[in-house]
């Protein structure tokens, strides 16, 4: 592991990159694309990408928890307790009682929230196609998406990143 942290590794043939530009890239392209997709969502659906993921997670996930959100996302419960009170104020998600637990609350979508997540998700898969498949080829993603899902996978299994409290 020590040699890791030092590691070096070859990024387009001729130049070395350490592992923290590759966590400097990875941020800042994360952070980019999220904002500015957070503005397209917003102009043409008038929601931003967190209630758009959450949105998709609910409709691809029917009968989740509060709690299933928040660790999905590895946000804490307060926070995504909110956030679904505010789309079930917009009247796109509704609380459900919990036949399994009647201390817990299931999320579903409305219809509305149905057809919302729906359009949005037209707009996201475009979104995608322009800023990522068109600056990488099919390699490039391969590559990248297996080694995010690597990455993401070891950090869930330590409990890297869960929110305190």
């Amino acid at each position: 592991m020590e040699a890791n942290l030092h590691a070096a590794a070859s990024f387009s043939g001729a130049e070395s990159i350490t592992l923290a530009a590759v966590f400097s890239h990875l941020v800042r392209c994360e952070t980019r694309l999220y904002n500015d997709l957070n503005e397209v969502l917003r102009r043409d659906h008038g929601i931003v990408a967190s209630q758009f993921e959450f949105l998709r997670y609910l409709r691809d996930h029917p009968g989740s928890r509060v709690a299933d959100l928040a660790e999905f996302y590895a946000i804490g419960v307060g926070a995504t307790s909110k956030s679904a009170g505010r789309l079930e104020g917009r009247g796109w998600v509704r609380r459900m009682p919990n036949p399994a637990d009647g201390r817990s609350l299931l999320l579903e979508l409305t219809p509305s929230g149905t057809d919302l997540t729906d359009a949005a998700e037209i707009t996201f898969e475009r979104y995608l196609a322009v800023r990522i498949g068109e600056t990488m080829d099919l390699a490039q993603l391969e590559v990248v998406g297996r080694a995010l899902g690597q990455l993401r996978a070891a950090l869930e299994r330590d409990g890297v990143g869960i929110p305190v409290g």
